[in-house]
């Protein structure tokens, strides 16, 4: 089997492209640059964006799957930075998959494509797209999860999406270095009573959870033009997760805290400061990552069991043991 992992240099698409490897696939990465991480392996690379249709078009060409994993995320600069890449990027990478008649396509959406700011306490995929975005990365990622379920049986092609929450892990460039950062510069702050629940998914499981949709990706599957949710299927309490990877960090806990109103609120400022001077980083705090901070949000993954087979194999405190050398070794010297 041939199968092409847009992103595949990231974090979830290099664990994508290390276990099809483990299965003995023939695979091919789109990324932007030539990575070196991927450099020893038996990968061939297309440097080139998914914003590029003519690159996508040749990238996609005799494969049997197509991963999109390829994406921007964050919470600051202009609505262009995530249309462009998450929805242009992903009608890019649909119309190459009819073209070059790739029969299946799975693509990496995000369960903040459902989050309207309001707690999500076992909800499935029945809950509907907000009204309202508080983010462009979630928008943005909502118009591309709409393309990709509405092409399924287009051309030949069969598709489904799924939405990995809140993805870590040795390895991670985000999530975890970001805690660390802002940990160590004194700005983390609990937002909320602290009881909030919430999901996550070790990375191993996230790209499990891939391999499996595309296996399931077949004429007639439950799965073809599906969404699914997928998570580690037992939420945990969001700031003693959070205390205990700053714990194998050697960091203290959080102590310091302020209400969902008040976090509201600054993040209103924030945004609209930075949109008024142009600033395209992400603000210290915007009204989506408040509401993040401080609600509820894990999901019902049955539908993924049940279809797909996916089985949750990392539990948190399996992850946290996986998680202490690496942290050692590296990222607290390079964020303390």
């Amino acid at each position: 089997m041939k199968a092409l992992v847009t992103g595949g240099a990231g974090f979830l698409g290099g664990k994508i492209v290390e276990q099809l490897l483990q299965r003995g696939w023939s695979v091919r990465v789109l990324c932007r640059r030539r990575p070196a991480l991927l450099e020893n392996l038996p990968v061939e690379i297309v440097c080139g964006d998914v914003s590029d249709c003519q690159v996508v078009t040749a990238a996609c060409a005799g494969m049997d799957v197509v991963f999109h994993v390829a994406g921007v995320a964050g919470l600051g600069g202009p609505w262009r930075h995530y249309y462009r890449t998450n929805t242009l990027g992903t009608r890019n990478v649909l119309e190459a998959c009819q073209r070059q008649h790739v029969g299946r396509l799975v693509y990496t959406s995000s369960p903040s494509v459902t989050f309207d700011g309001t707690d999500q306490c076992g909800v499935d995929e029945s809950a509907p797209y907000p009204k309202r975005w508080l983010a462009h990365y979630p928008h943005s990622k909502a118009l591309a999860e709409k393309m990709v379920l509405a092409a399924n049986g287009q051309h030949g092609l069969l598709t489904c999406a799924l939405r990995p929450h809140l993805i870590w892990g040795p390895g991670d460039r985000h999530l975890i270095p970001k805690l660390l950062r802002r940990a160590t510069s004194g700005r983390l702050r609990r937002v909320g009573d602290g009881r909030n629940l919430i999901d996550n998914v070790f990375v191993d499981d996230a790209a499990q959870a891939h391999l499996l949709a595309a296996e399931a990706l077949t004429p007639g599957s439950p799965a073809a033009g599906s969404a699914y949710f997928i998570s580690q299927g037992q939420p945990v309490n969001c700031w003693r997760w959070i205390d205990q990877i700053l714990s194998l960090a050697e960091l203290p806990p959080v102590r310091r805290s302020m209400s969902l109103r008040m976090a509201w609120r600054i993040g209103v400022v924030c945004e609209l400061l930075y949109a008024a001077l142009g600033i395209h980083s992400d603000p210290p705090m915007t009204r989506f990552l408040a509401a993040q901070l401080a609600t509820s949000h894990y999901y019902d993954i049955s539908r993924a069991r049940r279809e797909l087979g996916y089985q949750p194999q990392v539990t948190t405190e399996d992850g946290m043991h996986r998680l202490r050398p690496w942290l050692k070794a590296g990222v607290v010297r390079r964020f303390a």
